[in-house]
């Protein structure tokens, strides 16, 4: 069992020594293989389309959404490369969808596969607005946040197989553990580490916008939009997988300048 253990957090600093996150340098844990979640991601994103059938190219909600998503891939592509991080999209497959729904939504699959749904583009506004968007969910696959995420369940799962043997030779013990392990504890250690990917996805998303010539000034705007026809419902911050609206805009306030180093209009 204590080898078991061992194991577990022998792999979890092997991982987070050999991978960092591009920009921001956060230090991050990786046990799957890309192109098995690239494979996973195609079947996923395939089924997907064929239950949620996208507007067709000729509609101009999906052209601008593509146009947009293009865009800013082209200039992710490119700082990838200069900046030696050419290997992290190798399995990239940029594509990028429009589906008609009332859902105030947009996602980002491994290797690029985008969708937004029609509900959110009102509160995008513009293109600067849709960029917002658009930036901050490729800064989710080009952090490789799912596969982080994923990892973590697998350490999870050996955790909660090591438990399993503890409640046969300590039953009080493997309690105390399991309490502590998934508990409030553990719900809400969940759901700060959702929150920092989120944050992180903000932040290379405003940076991601800015390279492609979208103006981040706009991010600030757009979730105060957000907010606006959310009405107030969204749950307290400690609760939420997000973060609050009002520390979302502070933060994004905090990084404009750095984003706006990288910002250049475009014609």
């Amino acid at each position: 069992m204590l080898k078991r253990i061992s194991l577990i957090a022998a792999l979890m600093l092997l991982f987070a020594d050999c991978s960092r996150v591009p920009l921001t340098g956060r230090r991050q844990m990786n046990l799957l293989p890309e192109s098995e979640l690239s494979a996973m991601s195609s079947t996923a994103y395939g089924d997907f389309l064929r239950e949620n059938t996208p507007l067709p190219d000729s509609d101009p909600r999906a052209q601008q959404v593509r146009r947009v998503g293009e865009r800013i891939a082209a200039e992710v592509e490119v700082f990838m490369k200069e900046h030696g991080h050419k290997n992290r999209l190798a399995s990239f497959d940029w594509t990028f969808n429009t589906v008609e729904n009332d859902m105030v939504n947009a996602w980002c699959m491994p290797s690029g596969r985008v969708v937004f749904y029609t509900g959110i583009l009102p509160i995008c506004k513009d293109e600067d607005g849709l960029a917002v968007v658009m930036g901050h969910e490729i800064a989710h696959a080009v952090a490789r946040h799912g596969n982080e995420r994923m990892s973590q369940g697998i350490v999870a799962q050996g955790a909660g197989l090591t438990l399993d043997v503890l409640t046969q030779e300590r039953p009080e013990l493997s309690r105390a553990l399991l309490l502590q392990a998934y508990g409030v504890g553990s719900a809400l250690g969940t759901l700060a580490f959702s929150r920092s990917h989120e944050s992180e996805a903000d932040r290379m998303g405003l940076i991601f916008m800015a390279m492609a010539g979208y103006d981040p000034r706009e991010a600030p705007k757009f979730w105060e939009r957000m907010s606006a026809a959310s009405g107030g419902a969204s749950p307290p911050e400690f609760l939420s997988t997000h973060p609050s609206d009002t520390r979302r805009i502070a933060d994004l306030e905090a990084w404009m300048p750095e984003a706006l180093k990288y910002y250049k209009a475009q014609p």
